[in-house]
């Protein structure tokens, strides 16, 4: 058994493509749109998993697949999955790009080892430094913690 992806359900695509493209970085790399179920699935890989999908079927990497219901529902605030977990090169940079599109970061990473973000849908996404901790840095060191994550 290997994991694929998870599915996250959205309420709105473009801005939810907006965040995990624009904000986290991560790479669309297939969409299926079903017109009789009414639905799009966009599937997206971290840029170093990209050599990991093989065949382009796209389950060779893991993958977060979001889905959009074109009717609308209330998915509430339901966090029983947990969080998505993604290791990063540079926590303060990527922090810091991710403040300057206008998320909140709500458990900054002043031990310049872990922070969490939420999506717009209000997904909890956790950023682990890859290898060692950075050095703590301002203005993550003094920064509280904001909201739920």
């Amino acid at each position: 058994m290997r994991y694929l992806h998870t599915m996250l359900r959205v309420r709105d695509l473009d801005r939810a493509l907006d965040f995990y493209c624009n904000g986290l970085g991560l790479k669309e790399t297939r969409r299926r749109v079903d017109e009789k179920g009414r639905y799009t699935n966009v599937f997206l890989t971290a840029p170093d998993d990209e050599g990991l999908l093989g065949n382009g079927k796209g389950r060779d990497a893991p993958q977060v697949e979001l889905t959009y219901n074109w009717d609308s529902e209330d998915y509430g605030e339901a966090r029983y999955f947990g969080h998505l977990a993604y290791e990063v090169d540079d926590i303060y940079k990527v922090c810091e790009r991710l403040m300057q599109a206008g998320v909140t970061i709500n458990r900054p990473p002043r031990d310049g080892t872990m922070a969490f973000v939420r999506s717009p849908d209000r997904q909890s996404i956790e950023l682990l430094q890859k290898g060692a901790a950075l050095p703590p840095a301002e203005p993550w060191k003094s920064m509280p913690n904001t909201g739920h994550w």
